[in-house]
């Protein structure tokens, strides 16, 4: 199984994503790939929001080590389901999808919700961080 997860800028929502889901698919022995990667171009190369990390931290996850990338057509090839964090992250992935099979793979990462961007606001990088690894646990008893 070939994750990835999605944000705008690919250094606050998805990143958390991509790392609790990892620590988490370890855990359990999975052999599943899991990455992230932002619609925008911005932060290309650069590590998560320092909040982000704190975040992960604090409930023993560490995501420092990992780098921005962007969304690219290409990734549609490379990945079995592709979670975005929001109703606009949904609409410019599957902006790029040329095929039906391609836009089936992505889905809202909360089914019919969307996950809150922490980026203006300090106080919710917590409860953004336990939303995720909660979603994470389920997305996995759903595919394993």
């Amino acid at each position: 199984m070939k994750i990835l997860m999605v944000c705008l800028g690919n250094i606050c929502r998805s990143p958390l994503a991509e790392g609790i889901m990892r620590h988490l698919v370890h855990q359990q022995n999975l052999n599943w790939e899991i990455a992230s990667a932002g619609t925008g171009n911005w932060h290309i190369g650069k590590a998560p929001d320092s909040r982000s990390i704190a975040a992960a931290k604090n409930l023993g996850y560490d995501i420092s080590s990992q780098r921005a990338q962007q969304f690219s057509h290409d990734m549609f090839a490379s990945y079995d389901a592709i979670f975005v964090m929001d109703k606009n992250n949904l609409k410019d992935v599957q902006s790029l999808a040329k095929t039906d099979e391609e836009r089936k793979k992505v889905k809202l990462f909360l089914d019919n919700d969307e996950v809150t961007d922490p980026y203006w606001d300090n106080t919710l990088f917590k409860p953004v961080c336990l939303q995720v690894e909660e979603r994470c646990k389920e997305i996995i008893k759903q595919l394993s």
